[in-house]
């Protein structure tokens, strides 16, 4: 898949800005996934994050990872690409595997805990909740739009 971004043609007024995060989708073997609750806003969500510059994705993934719970991954593919239109964030998802490491928490985080996809359905809002529901299946990877609320339109 090739990816670009475009600086818009000539006369255009601006030159729309977007931030690439990333965010692993941790399923354990019994199949529990791996969820933070975010210490700036007190949400459930995967944990994840911007992604560097000179920073390969899977690298930024694990970097991520490991900063906000303390487990390590092996990340193994890309399961989804996720747009919040109205903050102009990119969010690549991949599925990794939890290779090592102890559960904590961080400055980011107040709370780390494996749950289950149902659990993930009662403590985060659609727009997360899909992300981590969307690594358990083999159909992907998915692309979808949010405006941070609610999403928009299908899965491609």
């Amino acid at each position: 898949m090739l990816l670009y971004m475009s600086n818009g043609s000539a006369g255009a007024k601006s030159t729309p800005l977007h931030s690439v995060s990333v965010a692993g989708a941790v399923v354990r073997e019994d199949g529990r996934l791996l969820a933070i609750r975010r210490a700036d806003n007190g949400t459930w969500e995967l944990p994840g994050g911007v992604l560097e510059l000179a920073e390969a994705p899977e690298a930024g993934v694990a970097r991520e990872v490991l900063e906000e719970t303390g487990i390590h991954v092996e990340v193994d593919e890309l399961t989804g690409v996720y747009k919040n239109t109205t903050r102009g964030i990119v969010a690549l998802v991949f599925r990794c595997k939890p290779s090592g490491g102890t559960e904590r928490t961080s400055d980011e985080s107040t709370a780390v805990d494996w749950l289950t996809p149902t659990e993930i359905e009662e403590r985060m809002s659609e727009v997360y909740a899909i992300r981590l529901l969307d690594a358990l299946d083999d159909n992907g990877p998915h692309v979808r739009s949010h405006d941070g609320r609610q999403l928009m339109g299908r899965s491609t």
